[in-house]
């Protein structure tokens, strides 16, 4: 199967392939820097896994809750702050995975991941060294696609996946948009709050209350790119008034509704998000996909 390959259409100097290729669980992306624009996003907190890969041998500065450091590539679980990525003349190809899906294809669950970008390296070795050359020597994006794909089956443990309560929690937190109440999805576990929050933190990453957080985030973050005014905004997606938006925004973003926006401006920040927002409805990307 081919993938749309939208060339240099994305302005800027950037080349962009894949428009969210699809991978069981998941969605894959590919971007190179061909004009010298050089990347420096801040990308905010996402309902999803992310594996970055850059393959072009000039790697990427990435800056986070753990700190400052130059990465090859990376995988990050759901996170509770905002991540900086930067560099020059990059080549990536970036996958994001339900953390369902996550769960079994990483060879961890998601919650060994921690606060910040663990490295490739630290969690494949060698296999991810191989992993960025072969991506280097690919003719084409197809190819690199499918080499990713391929990649990552190999560490898949279909069989490993979270508990069912779990699972169905974290469904209902996403096609309520994060505003499901969290008592009740304790007790139609049966379990106690402290029970469901440990498994959740250990299979998802977050505590359902963190998790419910971020997806209503996502929610707010489509209406706030929509041009929609704040204060409409936090009513739709549940907040207590805008200052309560404003405050989420600053924990997983770390900025203010305003010039959240604006950081979107750049080309390739716009179309990433377009590609991860169509995909991923939050992070609700079905299992069979």
């Amino acid at each position: 199967m081919r993938h749309a390959d939208l060339g240099r259409g994305v302005g800027d100097g950037w080349e962009v392939a894949g428009a969210g290729a699809a991978i069981r669980g998941g969605a894959m992306i590919g971007y190179r820097d061909v004009g010298g624009a050089g990347l420096d996003l801040k990308v905010a907190g996402a309902a999803s896994v992310t594996v970055l890969v850059e393959f072009g041998d000039r790697g990427l500065t990435v800056e986070d809750a753990v700190g400052r450091r130059e990465l090859g590539g990376f995988v990050a679980g759901l996170p509770l702050g905002a991540m900086r990525l930067q560099g020059a003349g990059v080549e990536c190809i970036e996958v994001r995975l339900s953390p369902e899906r996550a769960y079994s294809m990483l060879g961890v669950p998601p919650g060994s991941l921690g606060r910040g970008a663990v490295s490739l390296e630290e969690l494949w070795g060698a296999r991810a060294v191989r992993l960025r050359e072969r991506l280097a020597e690919a003719g084409s994006w197809d190819e690199r696609f499918e080499l990713m794909k391929s990649f990552l089956a190999q560490s898949d443990r279909q069989r490993t996946s979270p508990d069912p309560e779990v699972l169905d929690g974290w469904r209902r937190i996403l096609t309520s948009g994060g505003q499901v109440r969290i008592g009740q999805l304790v007790a139609d576990t049966g379990w106690s709050y402290k029970r469901l929050g440990a498994r959740f933190e250990a299979q998802i990453g977050l505590t359902p209350k963190r998790a419910a957080m971020l997806v209503r985030f996502r929610a707010a973050v489509d209406g706030l790119l929509a041009g929609r005014a704040a204060a409409e905004v936090a009513v739709d997606c549940g907040y207590v008034d805008q200052a309560h938006l404003c405050r989420d925004v600053g924990i997983f973003a770390e900025l203010t509704p305003g010039s959240l926006t604006a950081e979107y401006l750049p080309a390739i920040a716009r179309y990433r998000y377009s590609q991860w927002g169509n995909f991923f409805q939050y992070g609700a990307v079905p299992s069979g996909r």
